[in-house]
C-alpha cells in the first residue's frame, strides 16, 4: 500500500527498524530484508509469546482517541509502577514508502520490560501498533510520521498511563522510553504529578536536531519534548545513549540536558551500543544504576 500524503514525500526521521531501512535505501543490499520483516500478525504472535513467557498479561487500554495495546505484570498492587513506552516501530518500508502498519517487528522495549524485576511493570505500545484495525480511523500514517508526538497522541498516552496506574493501585510511576518513546515519556511526564523518575534509552529528546543530523525535514504536526525540559527538571532522570548510535546521536540528550539545567538529570553512555543493539544484554545491569535524586 502506498500513501500519497505529503508526509510520504518528506522522509521525516523516524526511529526503529523502519527508519534504519530508509537510511539504507538507494540500492543497499539490506533493503530487501526491510520490506519483508514480517506482517502485523507475526509481530503480534511474537510479542504475545514473549510477554506470556514472562507472565505478562495483554491489555486493551481505552483512551479518548486511540485504543492502545499494553502488557502488564502486576505482582504487588499499591507499590510503584514502571511503565515502558515503545519506540516508533516499523514506520517506513523504504525511502519513499511508509509502512501500512507501525507494529515493531522485534519489540525490544517489550523485552526490556520483561527483564525488569520491579514489582509492577507495564509495557505500553504507541497508537496504531499491534492493532488489527490499523488502517481504520483514527489510525493513519500521519500518526507514525509527522504526528507521532501530536497533542492527540500524547493525550492518549497520558490517559493510558493513568489507566495502568489505577489498575495497579499505584501512586508513584517510573517511566522508561525507548527512542521515540523517550520523547513520549518526557511529554507525558510534563502533564502529570505522579512521575517519580524517567529513564530514556536512545531517546529522541530533540527531534529537530535529529532530523537536522539526517538532513531531513522537521516534524510539522508534533509537540517538542525539548520545550518541556525545564518543566520536568525536578524529576530524577537518566538518559542512556549508545556510543555507536547513528540513528539518534548523543547530541539529542546533550541538548535536552542543556535546556533542562537540572541537577537531577544525567547522561549515561553505553559503550558499543547502537540504536537497535547492545541494550537487552545489559539492561539488568543498567537498571542497577540509581536515577539521580534532586
Amino acid at each position: 500500500m502506498r500513501f500519497s500524503s505529503p508526509v510520504q514525500k518528506r522522509l521525516t526521521a523516524l526511529d526503529g527498524r523502519g527508519f534504519f531501512c530508509a537510511l539504507l535505501f538507494a540500492g543497499a543490499p539490506f533493503l530487501a530484508g526491510c520490506a519483508t520483516l514480517g506482517g502485523a500478525f507475526d509481530s503480534q504472535v511474537h510479542a504475545n509469546r514473549l510477554a506470556g513467557e514472562s507472565h505478562f498479561v495483554k491489555e486493551s487500554v481505552p483512551t479518548g482517541v486511540f485504543t492502545l495495546t499494553g502488557f502488564t505484570r502486576i505482582q504487588e498492587p499499591g507499590k510503584p509502577l514502571t511503565v515502558y513506552i515503545e519506540g516508533d516501530g516499523r514506520a517506513w518500508l523504504s525511502k519513499n514508502r511508509l509502512s501500512d502498519d507501525p507494529t515493531p517487528v522485534h519489540p525490544m522495549t517489550l523485552k526490556l520490560a520483561t527483564l525488569d524485576d520491579s514489582p509492577n511493570v507495564a509495557y505500553l505500545a504507541r497508537p496504531c501498533q499491534y492493532d488489527n484495525s490499523v488502517l481504520e480511523q483514527p489510525c493513519g500514517p500521519e500518526y507514525w510520521s509527522d504526528k507521532r508526538f501530536s497533542e492527540e497522541v500524547i493525550a492518549s498516552m497520558d490517559e493510558a498511563v493513568g489507566f495502568l496506574a489505577r489498575q495497579a493501585n499505584s501512586r508513584q510511576i517510573h517511566l522508561v522510553g525507548y527512542s521515540g518513546g523517550g520523547a513520549v515519556a518526557v511529554l507525558v511526564a510534563a502533564r502529570r504529578k505522579d512521575i517519580f523518575s524517567i529513564r530514556t534509552i536512545a531517546g529522541n529528546l530533540d527531534p529537530a536536531a535529529v532530523n537536522s543530523f539526517h538532513h531531513v525535514s522537521p516534524l510539522t504536526g508534533s509537540l517538542n519534548p525539548l520545550s518541556e525540559a525545564k518543566t520536568i527538571s525536578s524529576i530524577p532522570q537518566t538518559h542512556f545513549v549508545g556510543s555507536r548510535d547513528k540513528v539518534v546521536p548523543p547530541v539529542a540528550a546533550e541538548n535536552f540536558l542543556k535546556a533542562s539545567g537540572s541537577p537531577c538529570a544525567r547522561i549515561v553512555p553505553v559503550d558499543g551500543a547502537t540504536h537497535h543493539a547492545g541494550w537487552t544484554e545489559r539492561w539488568k545491569e543498567l537498571l542497577k544504576i540509581p536515577v539521580d535524586s534532586c
